[in-house]
């Protein structure tokens, strides 16, 4: 059975953790060359090296998406090293929960949708200059069961900068999914439910609050990062050619409530 993702690039920020993480390891698997990026390099290094310890082909970049240049440098060096880029993946993101503590409401505001939203975009900017001239490319953006509906009661005041972002996300990606479709790049997200990463780990280490976040999942329990990584694999394939500007719940029943 030949390989999901062979002979592709992909880039993944927020590669050194988490969801991204798990699918730098799930795409190499699938025969992509993997660029593993992440603001911290020791992180996108140890990544890739298990990667390439399992037999892929990974190598890391440092970059903060955030960063305009660092953007276009992330993308940049992928072509430097692989030639191409069939595959970016927007998992870079961040919660105001690890936000500074001395930070007021915008600032906290400003940060979260500056990596969350402004990030992706500009990510999805250079590539996209790539990808048309190749013809074709997949861009698959980390949204959030939380850019589709608000947060449950109690768990925001209104003016909570990650429900913006990720709404943002959302509504970036059917935009683009539809000016994009005739340069033959599609534009899909994720809208992952709450998963175990360590963006929720100061939820769930909270034994209430966990078993609180847990009932809202009909299917009893928090998502793995492998199995967001499983969906993102199916957005970035061909076996999902026909699919663009489309946000895929991945999220245990959470929005179907």
């Amino acid at each position: 059975m030949a390989e999901r993702l062979e002979g592709k690039v992909a880039l993944i920020t927020g590669g050194g953790s988490g969801i991204g993480d798990a699918t730098a390891h799930l795409f190499a698997s699938e025969g992509a060359k993997v660029v593993v990026a992440d603001l911290k390099i020791d992180a996108a290094k140890n990544v890739a090296d298990a990667v390439v310890s399992d037999g892929g082909d990974a190598v890391a970049l440092a970059g903060d998406v955030a960063a305009r240049a660092d953007c276009e440098a992330m993308v940049a060096g992928t072509v430097e090293q692989y030639g191409r880029i069939d595959v970016l993946i927007n998992s870079a993101g961040v919660t105001p929960r690890y936000a500074p503590a001395e930070w007021d409401w915008e600032q906290k505001w400003d940060w979260t949708i500056g990596i969350n939203l402004k990030g992706s975009m500009m990510m999805s900017y250079f590539a996209v200059e790539q990808m048309k001239e190749q013809g074709s490319g997949s861009i698959v953006n980390m949204a959030s069961v939380i850019g589709l509906v608000g947060y449950a009661d109690g768990m925001s005041d209104g003016f909570h900068p990650y429900p913006h972002s990720k709404g943002g996300v959302v509504q970036m990606t059917r935009d683009m999914g539809v000016a994009l479709a005739r340069e033959g790049i599609r534009v899909n997200a994720l809208c992952p439910g709450f998963t175990y990463t360590a963006l929720t780990k100061t939820l769930t280490d909270d034994a209430d609050l966990h078993q609180r976040i847990i009932s809202l999942h009909p299917i009893g329990r928090l998502g793995e990062a492998v199995e967001i990584a499983r969906a993102a694999l199916f957005l970035a394939s061909d076996d999902a050619s026909f699919i663009t500007g489309a946000n895929l719940a991945v999220d245990g029943g959470y929005t179907a409530q």
